[in-house]
């Protein structure tokens, strides 16, 4: 079985797992000093935040596989989508052993599909210092400095999002 992952960069761990555990109705199920993470079954989501991202906001997507046959049928499909597949094999990233491959989608958004192992002490295999702190690999960087994709640039305009003006509404 498939379960959706988003990793989102925070400013403020503490204030954050206070706001999503609210949103979700649910603490997270593992929380270290600078990263936190709820296995949600409805929906069906893993869903990270982490103060080691270098934008605030998402960082990646991805999806996770409860067997390792179910990540090959995966890595099959992204290397049929052509958009060069970093293939990382085993590693430790998130405070997890995983098995776990890398692309970026058109638009620049780096996305994981990966298998847990296990549990892990650290953060990641590298170090655990910040400066290496993100797990995706530098092959797929968008920039040599960036963990993941920078932000898109905002428009002038946002259709959707509440305007920041309370008298007007932004919205279409």
């Amino acid at each position: 079985m498939k379960r959706f992952h988003i990793h989102v960069g925070v400013k403020n761990l503490n204030e954050s797992i206070q706001f999503y555990s609210t949103v979700f109705g649910q603490k997270p199920s593992k929380v270290k000093e600078d990263y936190a993470k709820w296995m949600l079954e409805d929906p069906r989501i893993n869903f990270a935040i982490s103060t080691r991202a270098n934008v605030v906001g998402v960082d990646h997507l991805g999806l996770q596989v409860d067997e390792e046959l179910e990540l090959s049928a995966i890595l099959d499909r992204l290397k049929n989508a052509d958009l060069g597949v970093y293939d990382e094999g085993t590693t430790t990233c998130c405070y997890a052993e995983s098995s776990k491959a890398w692309v970026k989608d058109p638009s620049g958004i780096a996305w994981e599909a990966y298998h847990t192992m296990a549990a892990a002490e650290l953060f990641n295999e590298n170090s655990e210092s910040k400066a290496n702190a993100c797990c995706a690999p530098s092959s797929i960087k968008v920039e040599a400095s960036s963990c993941c994709p920078p932000a898109p640039a905002k428009e002038e305009s946002s259709c959707c999002a509440p305007s920041s003006n309370k008298s007007k509404s932004s919205c279409c």
